[in-house]
């Protein structure tokens, strides 16, 4: 599961100006997104401490930018900062990953449930567009766009309950399992994979049909069906497990 952060090639410090905080600002999303998906697709082991001379080089940034993301995931939960120590990667222990898979399990099923309820046939459009689009990505076996897609499939349902607070808990939750989330699909030589693939055919045919108590259900049991894998991922001889598409 290895992957690389090309350099950007972009200054560090912007001009003075409005065009300037919008080009920082949008530097520090591109690293913010590149480091994310750096610790999420399992480059640094869990429980490791943050190579951050390593990752300045690999993104050609300074620290003080790179400390800034790390802070920003932090907040995620997916390292922990260390006082005057630097950062590591958060570990989870299995009964961390049970309760967190259990709670997003709830957070989700009751999301697709009131999701039916006011979704639009436009914002359904748009899921069925992401779930192909997800699709192809499975087909070409690349595991990076599947999983950015997957994420925003889940995301837009919750998104689609009209339900702040709902919303609020679940961005807090998520950021917390995501990196789990993702190696989950490794789990049995890519059983896993192809189970989810099957699962979210079901939970679109059941958010076309609007069917609350049954899109529940699905999702609560896909959930369900990722904490399992994700467990017996985090058990499987480091040897075992499949590299990365």
């Amino acid at each position: 599961m290895k992957s690389t952060i090309p350099d950007t090639g972009v200054p560090i410090a912007p001009p003075a100006s409005n065009g300037g905080d919008r080009e920082a600002a949008s530097l520090h999303g591109e690293i913010l997104l590149r480091l994310r998906d750096y610790v999420v697709e399992g480059n640094i082991p869990d429980g490791a401490r943050v190579p951050e001379r390593q990752l300045c080089e690999m993104l050609g940034i300074s620290r003080t930018p790179l400390r800034e993301a790390l802070k920003v995931l932090a907040a995620e939960g997916l390292i922990e900062l260390l006082p005057n120590r630097g950062a590591r990667v958060r570990q989870l222990s299995q009964r961390d990953l049970e309760e967190l898979f259990d709670v997003m399990a709830g957070l989700e099923s009751l999301a697709g449930r009131l999701a039916c309820e006011a979704i639009t046939d436009d914002e359904i459009a748009a899921i069925e567009q992401l779930h192909y689009e997800m699709y192809g990505h499975y087909l070409h076996r690349d595991m990076h766009g599947y999983f950015q897609t997957n994420q925003r499939i889940h995301e837009s349902i919750v998104t689609a309950a009209r339900n702040e607070t709902l919303k609020t808990a679940y961005a807090n939750f998520a950021g917390r399992i995501r990196r789990v989330r993702y190696s989950a699909n490794f789990a049995r030589k890519r059983q896993r994979w192809a189970e989810a693939m099957r699962e979210h055919e079901a939970i679109l045919d059941a958010l076309r049909r609007r069917a609350g108590s049954e899109l529940s259900d699905i999702l609560f049991q896909h959930l369900r069906n990722k904490r399992t894998a994700a467990i017996e991922h985090l058990t499987e001889p480091q040897e075992d497990a499949p590299a990365s598409p």
